[in-house]
């Protein structure tokens, strides 16, 4: 239950506050890369909320947010503007953007990857080139990359089994196991052999244990949706039921997770922005891994703003994110 109202409670907020990203205001003072990145993150958390929740209604809300961002005219400009981070931008939006609001812009950006060989093996690391992989196929883009197993095999995550886990990247652990199960939507079983999982459950367990000592609140989230991706139930395995509780513990009234961690929450001085650029990130994560875990638990799910306290459900805005 405490799971569910985790989900229910940060799927709200997400829904009433996601709008603050084609604000005014973010416009102004949200650099253009991490506003980017924020509403590719939300259109990765709308395709797997349509298929947990398609009738939520903060899912309306949400993806109202993508689909308005894609019809902007300054908008796709945006996704070539950093020269770093140009690519895997296209990539990854013409493999998320809503049905008829990427129109002709997709094929052509599809078009120029494919032409300078971002869909070929090359020099970027397994990690990227797994997520390269995953974005291809969701696009239905031709490419020439190795096998999921192939790439599996050379990642952080296949390496680490028997060392310390203290140092390891959680998003390259942990968007290793999405990638090759579709967020628990594809093969569960991820291909490997029992010996093979055993090791990259083993790293998954103990690097949540981690996490939920430190205070890692996203990490840790994303670390609980992981097991669920490794086929175990994350609400009855040790750490993955104190990553829950600890998400429960720290959640705020009307949803958000007020930050990436103990040491990184938002200031009790933030403004109504600040908070939101505090709180985004991990609220939104907690809710894609909340979701996705309890979506198919018997009893159902809980709508969302189900755990929002009486007299505060309605808030619509970034100015009711405390």
């Amino acid at each position: 239950m405490a799971a569910e109202r985790v989900s229910a409670g940060a799927r709200e907020w997400v829904g009433a506050n996601a709008a603050y990203l084609n604000s005014p205001e973010a416009l102004a003072l949200l650099p253009v890369t991490p506003r980017v990145k924020a509403l590719l993150q939300l259109a990765l958390l709308c395709r797997y909320w349509e298929k947990a929740a398609p009738g939520d209604g903060a899912l309306a809300q949400a993806l109202g947010v993508v689909e308005e961002a894609g019809r902007r005219p300054d908008f796709l400009p945006l996704m070539v503007g950093d020269p770093v981070n140009a690519r895997p931008f296209q990539l990854v939006w013409a493999a998320l953007a809503p049905p008829g609001v990427s129109g002709e812009w997709r094929h052509g950006a599809l078009e120029r990857l494919t032409a300078q060989g971002y869909l070929t093996p090359g020099r970027k690391p397994p990690y990227l080139h797994l997520g390269t992989r995953f974005y291809a196929d969701l696009a239905g883009a031709g490419h020439r990359l190795g096998s999921y197993q192939e790439l599996y095999a050379a990642s952080v995550l296949a390496r680490a089994g028997g060392s310390p886990v203290e140092g390891l990247d959680v998003c390259e652990v942990t968007d290793t196991v999405f990638y090759l199960s579709d967020y628990g939507f594809g093969d569960r079983g991820l291909g490997l052999d029992r010996e093979t999982w055993e090791r990259a459950w083993d790293v998954v367990d103990r690097l949540t244990g981690h996490c939920v000592r430190e205070g890692e609140w996203e990490s840790a989230a994303k670390l609980v949706l992981a097991q669920y991706c490794l086929g175990m139930d994350p609400l009855r395995t040790p750490s993955g039921a104190a990553g829950v509780r600890m998400l429960a513990r720290i959640q705020e009234p009307l949803g958000a997770i007020p930050g990436k961690s103990a040491s990184r929450r938002a200031p009790a001085t933030a403004s109504a922005g600040e908070y939101f650029r505090w709180a985004y990130q991990a609220t939104l994560v907690t809710a894609l891994s909340m979701l996705i875990i309890t979506a198919g638990r018997t009893g159902g799910l809980l709508p969302a703003g189900a755990a929002v306290p009486a007299g505060a459900a309605g808030a619509e805005s970034v100015e009711g994110a405390r």
